[in-house]
């Protein structure tokens, strides 16, 4: 359950950044995504990015 936590929460980081990238235009690919400079995908990348990091912390608390 610990390395399905770690793997999941290394994936919602990943996701999370790349949504904040594009959201605030800083990440101009694709080309043709819907969430080009899309201030609130920055928001839901950043909450992706929170529940990520807490899923790898409770990831390498369990042993």
């Amino acid at each position: 359950m610990a390395k399905l936590l770690k793997v999941f929460g290394i994936v919602a980081v990943i996701m999370g950044g790349l949504w904040i990238g594009q959201g605030t235009g800083l990440i101009l690919w694709p080309t043709s995504s819907f969430m080009l400079a899309q201030r609130q995908w920055a928001y839901v990348g950043a909450g992706l990015m929170a529940l990520g990091l807490l899923a790898i912390w409770r990831g390498s608390m369990r042993r």
